[in-house]
């Protein structure tokens, strides 16, 4: 990309964000990483060992020089169960920025929205750097940014579905409402939904599932890296109206007949 991403001062280089979850071991999520091109990687602080460096550890995987480390609250289903997992990836030195999650229902994983802002707010009193996973809501995206959140991350389809951007039209709504960057999380399953939620000029997109559960994950993670930067280039480049009738690409107007 020639176009970093900015959250609060920090940099990124690559706007496809990978999670590290359901990979059959450590060696294919860091293979997978490698593929995806990117230089965010979330981990799971409830989860996944990245605390106790004593016992086999997912960072050991991930290279911190090359990577910047989210840890997410994944699994949490109270704010003071969200509030506990940030602070302790804080305190064990991973990182200020946080994947903020609080669940509020088991089956779906929508998020509570209640204790997310809640959440939010708390945090980023102390200093967090906040990326809350919400509903495609514009409002709720709103009263999150003016909670503290840096940037906001709502759901293109239930987590782990696959069923790629269910709403665009309230994706869209949300990147005019709010002045923090718009992450696509949770729902995508291929890489054309990946193109999608950059050509509507989301801001990233962060992707786990998709890649983990591919037949060929190392295959898909390159492929969801190419569409990445396709969707993002064709946003900015901007796309032609669309429209009802034909139009000619060759008038026939000042040819010579």
């Amino acid at each position: 990309m020639t176009d970093p991403l900015i959250i609060k001062g920090i940099e990124f280089k690559s706007r496809l964000w990978v999670g590290t979850g359901k990979y059959k071991n450590f060696e294919e999520t860091a293979r997978a990483i490698e593929a995806s091109g990117t230089d965010v990687v979330t981990v799971a602080v409830r989860r996944v060992n990245i605390i106790d460096r004593s016992q086999e550890n997912l960072l050991d995987y991930i290279d911190p020089k090359k990577y910047k480390i989210l840890p997410n609250t994944a699994g949490c289903y109270t704010v003071e169960d969200a509030l506990r997992y940030a602070r302790l990836a804080r305190e064990a030195g991973v990182s200020d920025m946080i994947k903020l999650e609080v669940i509020g229902d088991e089956k779906t994983l929508f998020p509570d929205v209640c204790g997310l802002l809640k959440a939010t707010e708390i945090l980023a009193k102390e200093g967090f750097i906040v990326l809350p996973y919400t509903n495609d809501d514009p409002i709720t995206a709103k009263r999150l940014v003016d909670a503290g959140a840096a940037a906001v991350m709502p759901l293109g389809a239930p987590i782990g579905s696959g069923l790629g951007i269910r709403n665009p039209y309230n994706i869209k709504i949300i990147l005019e409402t709010v002045d923090v960057p718009v992450i696509v999380d949770a729902g995508v399953g291929t890489a054309s939904d990946v193109a999608i939620a950059m050509e509507l000029g989301c801001d990233a997109v962060l992707v786990n599932t998709a890649i983990a559960g591919a037949k060929d994950p190392i295959m898909m993670a390159e492929a969801l890296k190419h569409a990445c930067i396709a969707g993002r280039l064709a946003y900015k480049a901007g796309r032609i109206p669309k429209k009802l009738y034909a139009s000619a690409s060759s008038p026939i107007e000042g040819m010579l007949i």
